[in-house]
């Protein structure tokens, strides 16, 4: 029997279904290749690329179109459930914790999140574009984007703390303290009394006799004129904590336990962690100003024996940044801001003439110093500078001693310093001197021995390439060598000083802090520089958190090597590493080293007022 074919479909049949498989199959090809594209695309970028780049505008994570309330309780958001444990000080030294949970839901908007006490926000490794995480500051960033808003990423939130801590009364009405009585120079917003131009050194307005440590109530008065202040703290670029923290350890600095000098600190700390505000980023984006160098801040032991408080050492604390005059090398939760010097404008016309004046001055010494010997310290090299500026011509010098003294008088230092092309600025009882900011108010360029004296310290404020506005001569160049400071500073060309002289002039406006009750109008000064930079800081780390950044090699004993490197450059050895070996723990003297210097520099304030 012949098997029966089956039926054979038409030529034409044949044809459509077999471009048929063979466009699927290209389809399906054109689909693989796709998948395979975008995923190592995503792997380069997030894997391999990961932190380096840079987000060049926040408005791309969210439609700008969608209100601020729907932003903040996006559907997106994820949910996360993280225990964290806070550690809260007690008075008594010790440390308390406590246990919490971040539940953040998607249906729950940042008000009930600030609202439950979350500590931190949730971290995430990296943004897709299918996922973006509303973290509790993004309304503030998004501000950036508002070119019409002057205030767009400058807006600043300042805490209403309870009185106890900003109280100026409170601070200055204690009768069993050996501190000087800083009354007088609370006066005028924290400028301390007018100072008469007799001598006709000043000019005729804006000059006061500031007290070097009165930086607490400058600060907090300028921040009260502060254009951008804001109620609302989702808006901040940085929050203010106005507490006179150079005012209350001042009090306590002689006489009291440690329980008394660290009640304040501990109290406040304690205070901010159950705010709200705290819990957007555990601290981090929190500013204070402390008029007084870090080293009454660092009790290294709970001896009582030990100098100051433990304010910078408070776990919490550490998250905040803080202004000092003087700040460490070793960490990085403090800035150096500049001391106040004796001018205070009011408008830019005081600045600007005062800046003509100091162009136009005749300069007949080469170099001056005004200080005093330290005897009872072997590493300084005080005792050297004063025998050479007595042997030389060309040297004026205004030795300082107990009791009545020109180096107490305003108008005397001023106007060594103005008839002088450079002044000496060695290091004083720490690191700095008020001195170093008063000469170059006055126009005269700076001889610094130590790079901790200015070049390390005050990196907003001057520039990084120190050599366009000063000189450096290292300290074993006198110690060891016996350098002659006025044949080096002598072969500075005629040139080479007037630039520099120009320099310096230039900086004056930064330096100086001008009249709290008052604003300058274009010029920025002291005030406006560390303003700036701290929310600079605060954004920059905003932005690496969104970007799932965090920088694991960073090593705090280096801190003072970070704000001297340019744009991706690499940490590594520095001409400077020999100035900053920190004090090894079991070594006495180097652990004392820095008390020892705040010590004296307590009792050589006690010497300035007697």
């Amino acid at each position: 029997m012949r098997r029966r074919l089956a039926a054979t479909p038409p030529l034409g049949e044949q044809m459509e279904k077999g471009q048929g498989k063979n466009q699927q199959s290209r389809l399906c090809l054109l689909v693989s290749l796709s998948v395979l594209f975008w995923t190592l695309l995503l792997y380069f970028h997030y894997g391999v690329l990961g932190c380096s780049r840079v987000v060049d505008s926040l408005s791309t994570l969210s439609p700008k179109t969608e209100s601020s309330n729907t932003r903040m309780s996006n559907s997106n958001q994820i949910l996360v459930s993280l225990p964290i444990t806070i550690e809260r000080p007690r008075v008594d030294g010790g440390y308390e914790k406590e246990k919490s949970v971040n539940n953040v839901s998607k249906d729950e908007s940042v008000n009930n999140v600030k609202a439950e006490g979350v500590r931190a926000p949730p971290v995430i490794s990296h943004l897709d574009s299918h996922e973006v995480q509303n973290y509790p500051f993004m309304r503030a960033l998004r501000t950036i984007e508002n070119k019409s808003d002057p205030c767009g990423g400058r807006y600043i939130y300042v805490h209403d703390l309870p009185p106890k801590f900003n109280e100026l009364y409170e601070f200055l009405t204690f009768s069993d303290s050996l501190w000087t009585n800083m009354c007088k120079f609370t006066t005028n917003a924290g400028l301390g009394p007018p100072l008469e131009n007799v001598e006709g050194v000043f000019s005729n307005t804006g000059w006061y006799a500031t007290n070097q440590f009165a930086v607490d109530v400058i600060f907090s008065n300028r921040m009260k004129q502060f254009e951008c202040l804001t109620n609302d703290s989702s808006l901040a670029a940085a929050i203010f904590v106005p507490f006179y923290a150079g005012f209350d350890i001042a009090r306590y600095l002689w006489g009291h336990n440690i329980s008394t000098r660290d009640a304040a600190s501990v109290a406040l700390v304690d205070w901010l962690m159950s705010r709200p505000e705290w819990s957007i980023m555990g601290g981090k984006d929190h500013f204070l100003v402390a008029g007084r160098i870090t080293w009454d801040f660092r009790r290294l032991s709970d001896h009582e024996s030990d100098w100051g408080n433990k304010l910078l050492f408070l776990p919490a604390a550490k998250n905040m940044s803080m202004l000092v005059v003087e700040s460490s090398p070793w960490n990085e939760n403090d800035f150096g801001i500049p001391y106040p010097t004796y001018f205070h404008p009011a408008r830019d016309a005081d600045v600007l003439i005062w800046q003509d004046r100091m162009r136009n001055l005749e300069r007949k010494y080469l170099f001056c110093f005004a200080g005093a010997p330290r005897p009872d310290n072997t590493k300084s090299i005080r005792g050297q500078i004063i025998d050479q500026c007595k042997k030389s011509k060309v040297c004026k010098l205004l030795e300082c001693d107990f009791g009545e003294s020109k180096c107490h008088s305003p108008s005397s230092i001023m106007q060594m310093f103005q008839s002088s092309l450079f002044c000496l600025q060695p290091q004083g009882d720490s690191y700095t001197r008020r001195s170093a900011f008063d000469s170059m108010l006055a126009g005269c360029i700076p001889v610094f021995f130590h790079p901790g004296s200015a070049y390390t310290q005050y990196t907003w404020h001057l520039p990084k390439n120190y050599s366009q506005y000063s000189v450096f001569i290292p300290e074993d160049h006198i110690r060891k060598r016996n350098i002659s400071i006025e044949q080096t500073l002598s072969l500075v060309s005629p040139e080479k000083v007037k630039q520099m002289r120009e320099a310096v002039i230039n900086l004056i406006p930064q330096l100086i802090y001008a009249d709290p009750r008052s604003k300058l109008e274009t010029l920025k000064d002291a005030f406006d520089v560390a303003v700036q930079a701290v929310i600079d800081k605060v954004t920059r780390l905003r932005r690496d958190i969104i970007k799932g950044c965090k920088d694991d090699n960073f090593i705090e004993e280096l801190s003072w090597k970070y704000a001297l490197l340019d744009e991706g450059q690499e940490i590594g050895p520095h001409e400077w590493d020999p100035f900053f070996s920190k004090p090894k723990p079991g070594n006495a003297d180097s652990d004392s080293s820095s008390a020892d210097a705040a010590k004296n520099s307590w009792k050589n304030e006690q010497r300035q007022h007697s």
